[in-house]
């Protein structure tokens, strides 16, 4: 017989609520959506209403040469590492976010902004440190 108590949850049930709770973060929920079109798994416009007109530009301009995209004889999807963000002032959030495509890793930024329905929208992004306006 096991020496857990039926009132005490799992470590494998503790690790879930607690990735669960990452991925409701608007940092993490963010950056996963966005890597999802910047691999080409999923269209410009499905972050529509969750976008800036200006950063759905910077991220048309990106997502055109699907740059998170699998390469080569690595198939493998993209994934979301970790991401977080800062809070320098009320309504916003200046994110951070850190990709694995294959065994690179890439980062990716990205600005939340509180919108008056209280929904959170990114209004800039960039990937490796350049948006698709200062790419050479």
């Amino acid at each position: 017989m096991s020496g857990r108590t039926a009132a005490s949850p799992s470590a494998s049930a503790l690790r879930a609520a607690a990735a669960r709770e990452r991925e409701r973060q608007p940092p993490f929920w963010f950056a996963s959506r966005l890597v999802l079109v910047l691999s080409g798994q999923r269209p410009v416009h499905s972050l529509l209403g969750h976008i800036r007109s200006s950063a759905y530009e910077e991220l048309s301009g990106l997502a055109s040469h699907a740059p998170l995209r699998p390469r080569g004889t690595d198939r493998t999807s993209p994934a979301v590492l970790d991401a977080r963000g800062t809070r320098p002032s009320d309504g916003v959030i200046e994110a951070f976010a850190r990709i694995v495509t294959g065994n690179r890793q890439r980062a990716m930024a990205f600005r939340l902004e509180l919108c008056p329905d209280r929904r959170w929208r990114c209004a800039a992004v960039e990937l490796d440190g350049q948006s698709p306006s200062n790419r050479p």
